[in-house]
């Protein structure tokens, strides 16, 4: 079984109960407009790799005896990792850009 905890450090602390104060964007505007177009570029992009890591896993399950390819779920929790990131940056949540502009985790 999965660990509820995996993503903790890419996700944002949700345990209190009062709404989390927004701070004020201290990037340039037009810079951020501009990199939050090309992240959503290449998310639209990832999401295509996330549905072509699913028909790939879905295949070697039938071929394999419903044995899952670890490498392929591995590069898929990466790219959910990203994913996560990249919503945070272009929402306005964090001020961390995704990879490549940061290490990804």
């Amino acid at each position: 079984m999965a660990d509820p905890h995996e993503f903790d450090h890419v996700m944002p602390n949700m345990s209190s109960s009062a709404p989390k104060r927004l701070e004020e964007v201290q990037e340039n505007i037009g810079a951020r407009i501009l990199f939050s177009v090309l992240i959503w570029m290449m998310m639209s992009f990832a999401s295509t790799i996330i549905g072509f890591l699913a028909v790939l896993q879905a295949i070697v399950l039938l071929t394999t005896g419903k044995k899952p390819n670890a490498r392929i779920a591995g590069f898929g929790t990466d790219v959910g990792i990203w994913f996560a990131k990249a919503t945070r940056y272009i929402t306005a949540d964090s001020e961390e850009k995704p990879w490549p502009w940061s290490e990804l985790d």
